[in-house]
């Protein structure tokens, strides 16, 4: 059965770091898009960043150089660095998978219903 399960959320002080996990189970990170999302309270869920198949990596606005997405084969799990974060952070965070990519994240990357496959989410809570 696929599955991809976050963790690594908590509560943290503006500026500070967190570092989330996504970890696959029945199939491979190397064979798979893997995105993170957020949702904050009240808002729609948000496209964060993407890495594809082969690597290749995109980032939304709101967290570009300050978030890393990466990924370990060995372990097939996907993290997403996250660094000098702000109150505007808080919110669950997904991952999500899907296999109908060409190897490079598009411009569609942020669209929730370009991933077939969620995770039940993490909170982090930036606050001080």
């Amino acid at each position: 059965q696929l599955q991809v399960v976050e963790s690594g959320g908590g509560s943290v002080q503006p500026g500070g770091s967190l570092r989330l996990s996504c970890a696959a189970s029945g199939f491979s990170v190397g064979s798979y898009a893997i995105g993170w999302f957020r949702q904050a309270p009240g808002k729609e869920r948000e496209g964060l960043s993407c890495i594809s198949q082969t690597g290749s990596t995109r980032y939304g606005d709101s967290v570009k150089g300050r978030f890393t997405i990466s990924k370990d084969s060995a372990k097939n799990t996907v993290y997403l660095q996250m660094d000098s974060l702000k109150p505007e952070d808080t919110g669950v965070y997904y991952c999500a998978a899907d296999s109908a990519w060409t190897g490079h994240c598009d411009g569609t990357y942020n669209r929730p219903t370009r991933f077939s496959y969620w995770g039940q989410g993490t909170r982090v809570t930036v606050s001080a």
